[in-house]
Formats: C-alpha cells, structure tokens, sequence
C-alpha cells in the first residue's frame, strides 16, 4: 500500500487561484495560486490526513468511487499520494537500534570499515522490496 489514489475537487477560488475538498477527507482542505501549485499542495494535505489518521489509530478510508461523487462545481482530480516518499521527506529522522551479532564477523566488518548503519539500511530496504 505504498501509491494510493484518491479523489479531490478542484473549485475555483474568487480570489484566484483554486481550493481542494477530498471526498474522503471531510477534515482536509487546501489551496494553491494555480492547478499545479493546487495539486501539490492537495498532495501534502492528504499526507497530513493520513498520516494523523494513521497515528491516531483511525480507519484508513477506501476511495470513493468516481462514478458515485458528486463534483459541484468543482472539478474532479484523482491525487496521487506515495506513502514511501512521504515518509522518506518528513519522517527521516535517525533511531538507534541495538543488535547482536556474532564476534567473528564484527571483527571482520571493521577490519574492512564497514559502515555498519549503511549496510542494515540496504539489507532492509532490499528485505521491503524498497526502491531507493
């Protein structure tokens, strides 16, 4: 469940410019100057619905389907949302892990230099099956 697909609606604003409503995300609203500011911005807006949803243990919703929306005025944009890149943009931080193994083969990966941080990113990423 790394790309997800879900529906917003693009109004225009009088201002100038448009604002973004998501069916699925009655909390979520946005704006940008023109379209591609707009669906950038409604891109992050969703980031922040999910991700809160997800650390406040809610229910992640299914999206609506196109045919059942009902756009007002607005236009219908399917929005694009990467949880992985997300996640790799604003949740980078370090964390320290403790991990055992064997003396011989700790002894060996200094001799070499090994970096021993680098080496368990890329053992897990290629363990998720995550492109970099």
């Amino acid at each position: 469940m790394n790309k997800l697909f879900y529906p917003a609606l693009f109004h225009r604003a009088e201002e100038g410019g448009f604002w973004v409503s998501f069916p699925d995300f009655p909390e979520c609203f946005t704006e940008g100057d023109d379209m591609t500011q707009a669906y950038e911005m409604a891109v992050e807006a969703m980031g922040l619905a999910l991700v809160n949803r997800k650390e406040e243990g809610e229910k992640i919703p299914q999206p609506t389907e196109v045919d059942k929306i009902s756009v007002g005025g607005g236009t219908l944009v399917i929005i694009e949302f990467d949880m992985l890149d997300y996640q790799r943009k604003h949740n980078s931080r370090a964390v320290k892990k403790t991990l055992s193994i064997p003396e011989w083969l700790n002894e060996e990966a200094i001799a070499l230099g090994v970096n021993f941080s680098q080496v368990l990113q890329e053992a897990l990423m290629s363990k998720l099956n995550i492109n970099r």
